[in-house]
Parts: C-alpha cells; structure tokens; sequence
C-alpha cells in the first residue's frame, strides 16, 4: 500500500514537472499546484481572521483597570499553550528555515502558532496576524511539497508562495505581498529566490480572492487618507526629508527592541513567565495610552480621523515604541508590520502639528514607508503596499521615501537571518 502511495506521489511529481500537452499557451500543471496553496492559504487566512474578529469584539470590552490584568493573564495563557505544545519560532525562524534549511517551515508546531498568537493579538498585543500566518500557510506549502516529494527550488517555492499568500491576505495586495515574501528573505538582495516570483504571485492572488469571500471585508484602501493631490518635483525631495524622521524612529525602535531582547534573554525562568511579564508591561502602556493597545489596523483609522495635541502624539509614538519592542522580544506572538505602519503614520502626524501648512499624506506616508524598510529591508514591497492600503496612488514619493529609510538603516538588520546567521 505504501509503495503505491510513493508511485502515485512520484507519477504526479512528474505530472507537474511538464507542460500540458494539449495546451499551447505558458501554461503548465504547476501552475495548478500554486492555485491550490493559495486557496489553501486563503481558507486558513479567512478561517483565523473571523475568529480573531470574534475575540477581538469579547476581549475588546475589557478597558481601563481591567485590562493590565487581562493582559497579564493572555501572555501567562499563551506561554503555557507554547511551553506545551511547542516553541513555533518567530520571523527570525522563518526566514533561518527559508534560507538555509531548503525551504522547509515545520507545521507541527502550527497548533501552538495558532492558538498563542490568537490569546496574543486579541488581547491587545502590538503585533499582527501576519507573522503566525506566514509561518503556518508557508509550511502548509511545505507540507503539500513533501507529500508530492518536490525538492530543491520547487519546494522552496511553494514554501514561498504560501507566505506569500498569508501576507497578500491581510495586505489587500498580491503584488506588494508576493514581492514581501521574496524580499525579507535578505537584508539586500530581492531576487535571491527569483523561480518563487511567480508562484508567489499565482499563490497571492488565488490565496485573496478566497480570504475575501470568507470575510467579506471589502476591496480597496485599508485606511481612508486625505487625498493628495497633483504631484510635484518638490514632493519627491520632501518625501526623502520626511522618510529621515521616519528612519530615525526606526533606528530607535532597533535599538529598543535590541536591549529588551537582550534582558528577557538572559532571564532564566520558563517562557509563560516571561509573557505574563511582558503582558503586564504592555498592559500598563495600554492602560495610559489605550490608543497604543493593538497592532494598529483599526487604531490607525483613529489616528486620521480625530485631531491630536502634539503633546498626546509624541506620548503615543513612545508607548507604540516600549509596546510593540515589549510584544516582540517576551515572547508574544505576532507581527511588527503593521505596528511600524502605525508608528509611521504617528510620526507623521507630530511633522504635521509642527509644520501644519506641508502636506499631510505625503508626510505620513513617507514615515510609514521610511520605518518599515529600515526595520524590515523591504523597499519595493513597503512602496507597493502603503501605494494599496493608503490609497495613495502617486507611487513615486513613496518609492524616494521607502529607499531612503532602506539605505539609512543599520548595517546589522533586525532580522538576523537575514544577513545570513544560521539559527
């Protein structure tokens, strides 16, 4: 029964391998292949999603006093479900097991992934869905690549092509999120898995169109911007000069993150320890600045919608700062991107308060794309993505903005893997 189960796999590895006879056009069974991980990918995006709104409307009700304790207690819950079912690794791990382990993402700790990272971000964690979901849908590719014994390059991609589909999911943007997947795999070099390119892509836009019929969330901006208008030469000079602040904040953030890390590192007690510690401090920052609670996606829609004093603005960028730096590096679970997003947008509105008569779009988005390509190396994607999500369609100011946060980053990226440090 065995051997026939290998010859299936092996005749249908084959398959795949060769194009369609009967067809004339670019088109293989391969392509087939990348249809299916990313409809898998969009189930699974769609299914975590809808319950992630569902706790998010429970755990939400929690305010004032009450939410330092609950925080508390979802990081000392969330440690135990990762002390018991396994340590799935964060994006470092990801982007190790990408680069120097063939390609292959483990799914048998994606129960703990799941569950951690849902207790995490539905209680108020600055950190988003979008790292548990790269990790699980990307060794779900790895899964169906192993069960079809793909190796080299085809089970890489597939790998690929399910990160690549998470991140399109919840960024509303094949493009930007199959170019996201690619690029934060190194700290320098886009096309270093330039055969993923366009199985990522495949992946992202089957994977999308799925997750928005499971959740009905709509097509078009995330965020509703000002509109900008018309550009001009001038702006792109701007744009770089805004994107310094932006840059700053990330170097800031680094920095922050660098020496938490380094203390919870060295602490000697077990993982849900080190959670509930960190929940505890995050609860504290949300309980003073309740805007800085959550990773952003909603809040930023806040941000754009009500005036803030410079005093409340310059507040808030430092409680983001302390709470995603305390989300990241004790051991919650989730992604700092969209967080950055928010910081970005944060900053930008301080530049604003200071110099009311600039333009507020421009600014803001040049923060935004400025501090995610200097924390997350990914100028090409950042500039895709904020050009989707913001509505702002004049792609070249961020594009000026997103290179110059990339080459005023460190040298040493945050992701260490991504210079090449084996895990």
């Amino acid at each position: 029964m065995d051997f026939k189960r290998r010859r299936l796999a092996v005749t249908l590895r084959n398959q795949l391998n060769y194009p369609l006879q009967f067809n004339p056009f670019v088109f293989s069974k391969m392509f087939l292949l990348w249809v299916a991980v990313g409809i898998v990918g969009g189930i699974i995006a769609g299914l975590y999603w809808t319950v992630l709104e569902g706790l998010l409307h429970v755990l939400s009700q929690f305010q004032g006093l009450y939410v330092i304790p609950l925080m508390a207690l979802g990081g000392l819950l969330a440690g135990l479900v990762i002390h018991f079912l396994g340590d799935p690794g964060e994006m470092d791990l990801i982007v190790n097991n990408i680069r120097f382990k063939g390609g292959r993402l483990e799914p048998k700790n994606n129960p703990s992934m799941v569950f951690s990272s849902l207790l995490c971000i539905a209680s108020g964690g600055s950190a988003g869905p979008e790292a548990p979901l790269v990790q699980v849908v990307g060794s779900t590719g790895t899964f169906i690549a192993k069960k079809l014994r793909l190796k080299g390059e085809d089970l890489r991609s597939l790998s690929i092509a399910g990160m690549a589909s998470a991140f399109t999911a919840l960024f509303g943007a094949p493009l930007g999120g199959s170019l996201f997947a690619l690029e934060i795999l190194h700290h320098k070099h886009i096309t270093e898995y330039y055969q993923a390119l366009m199985p990522a892509l495949v992946a992202s836009c089957a994977g999308y169109v799925i997750f928005i019929l499971i959740t009905h969330i709509g097509i078009g901006p995330t965020w509703d911007f000002p509109l900008y208008a018309a550009p001009e030469l001038n702006d792109f000079f701007y744009a770089m000069l805004y994107a310094l602040a932006g840059t700053a904040i990330g170097w800031v953030f680094i920095f922050t993150v660098r020496k938490l890390r380094g203390i919870f590192e060295h602490a000697k007690v077990p993982i849900y320890i080190k959670m509930a510690i960190g929940g505890l401090a995050i609860g504290i920052i949300a309980y003073y600045v309740p805007l800085s609670r959550y990773f952003g996606h909603e809040q930023l829609n806040v941000l754009l919608e009500e005036p803030f004093s410079l005093q409340f603005l310059l507040v808030l960028v430092v409680a983001k700062i302390l709470a995603t730096a305390f989300t990241v590096t004790s051991g919650w679970r989730g992604g700092f991107i969209i967080p950055l997003f928010f910081l970005g947008a944060a900053v930008g509105l301080v530049i604003h308060n200071l110099f009311p008569e600039q333009n507020l779009p421009l600014i803001m988005v040049s923060c935004m794309a400025a501090i995610n390509a200097c924390v997350t190396r990914t100028p090409i994607s950042t500039a895709i993505l904020l050009a989707t999500m913001t509505g702002f369609h004049q792609f070249i100011p961020i594009m000026f903005a997103s290179l110059t946060g990339f080459f005023l980053a460190p040298k040493t990226p945050l992701i260490n893997a991504q210079l090449g440090i084996r895990e």
